[in-house]
């Protein structure tokens, strides 16, 4: 029944994460012990003390609809975190709060990109950037970068790239899939390319930013120049574990700000009320209050490392922030495994799903198709047996 949808639709890619997760859920609902390594989902409960403050918000009786960008209380702590953490001074009307920072990159790019402009993406990219921008009928622009530069695409590949129909660059800074992040040099080299051609804007996705393991987060926005250029998008989703609340915030020029309110006005309207008010708590408090669970990643992130180092032909880099590591596994490329015949990443990423039982993304969907992604949001014990089994496969 294709012929009744529209061209756009049936064009659009199904999201990669999203579906190997569907399949893996096939597998175990069919009986199959499925480990998924596949979504960057925390398995860490929501902290109590935000959980507490939802619970208050039902018993204080929030339940009416909610402002369209927001809740006032909820935008002043955003400003308050912008400021504390990041060093960028935004007021109330420059933040938008919509459900999750993925409706965030949406309404930019809907906003602000006509057709036929193009958006530069760095590779590797999370997945939803180029469906998004060709939603808007622009044009995705992407760089690669690999594993023998950390993954980072440079200042002079960005310069080489921009054109008079380049409008955006997204840049995703701790990165997912990669883990890498640019540090403060490199982002102030990009800063200075931006400078040169004023009708570029840059959106910044910094949802990582706190599950970092040791390198200095610097916000675009806050270089000097670029304020004015820069959307800032984050969320509570995965400092916070807090995936299913679905609460994304951005902050922006009024005059963008503005735009992104009036376009989700007419989708989704304010975001969930209890929701906004477990924010306002998750945000307030100090980041050392969820630093447990960063320290618990960075075992993780060491852990897997070390097994996946002993597995022949899978080239690893050490990422500093995120969770998630990016081999490079081109090795397997051509070689047979039982009766499969491996010719890229997909086929590669659906043997250790069906053979090994060990759901994770190909890199294809990142834009780099030499590469798989693994999460390690998951229990050591999960990593451990999951390695093992990928391990028994390949051997």
């Amino acid at each position: 029944m294709k012929e009744y949808l529209t061209d756009k639709i049936n064009n659009l890619p199904a999201s990669a994460t999203l579906t190997m997760a569907a399949k893996a859920r096939e597998l175990k609902n069919s009986g199959i012990d499925i480990i998924g390594l596949s979504l960057g989902e925390p398995d860490f409960n929501t902290p109590d003390f935000i959980k507490n403050s939802a619970i208050d918000a039902i018993n204080q009786n929030y339940n009416s609809y909610t402002p369209v960008d927001g809740y006032l209380e909820l935008k002043e702590a955003i400003c308050k975190k912008f400021h504390r953490d990041n060093k960028i001074i935004y007021n109330p009307n420059q933040i938008v709060v919509s459900t999750g920072a993925k409706q965030s990159i949406a309404n930019v790019v809907q906003a602000m990109i006509k057709p036929g402009e193009e958006v530069i993406l760095l590779a590797p990219f999370w997945v939803s950037y180029s469906a998004i921008v060709l939603m808007a009928d622009g044009i995705p622009k992407i760089l690669k970068s690999d594993i023998s530069n950390d993954f980072k695409v440079s200042a002079k590949q960005i310069d080489d790239a921009i054109s008079e129909k380049t409008k955006m660059i997204i840049i995703n800074s701790p990165n997912n899939p990669s883990g890498s992040i640019y540090n403060k040099k490199e982002l102030y080299e990009i800063a200075s390319v931006v400078k040169k051609y004023p009708n570029v804007f840059v959106l910044s996705d910094e949802i990582y930013e706190h599950i970092n393991y040791g390198t200095e987060h610097v916000s675009f926005a806050s270089i000097e120049g670029m304020y004015d250029r820069t959307i800032t998008v984050n969320g509570i989703a995965k400092a916070f574990a807090m995936t299913g609340w679905r609460i994304g915030y951005l902050g922006a020029p009024i005059w963008i700000a503005k735009a992104c309110t009036k376009l989700q006005g007419q989708v989704t309207s304010g975001a969930n009320c209890i929701a906004q008010r477990a924010t306002i708590e998750a945000i307030t408090e100090s980041p050392e209050k969820i630093k447990y669970m960063v320290k618990e990643f960075e075992q993780r992130k060491n852990l897997i490392i070390k097994l996946l180092s002993e597995i022949k032909g899978f080239q690893l880099n050490n990422p500093d922030g995120a969770f998630y590591i990016f081999p490079d596994i081109s090795y397997y490329f051509g070689k047979t495994i039982g009766d499969v015949t491996i010719k890229n990443a997909s086929d590669f990423a659906m043997l250790v799903l069906e053979k090994a039982h060990v759901a994770t993304v190909t890199g294809d969907a990142f834009g780099s198709p030499k590469n798989i992604r693994i999460s390690y949001a998951a229990s050591k014990e999960n990593i451990i047996t999951a390695v093992n089994r990928i391990k028994d496969l390949l051997h």
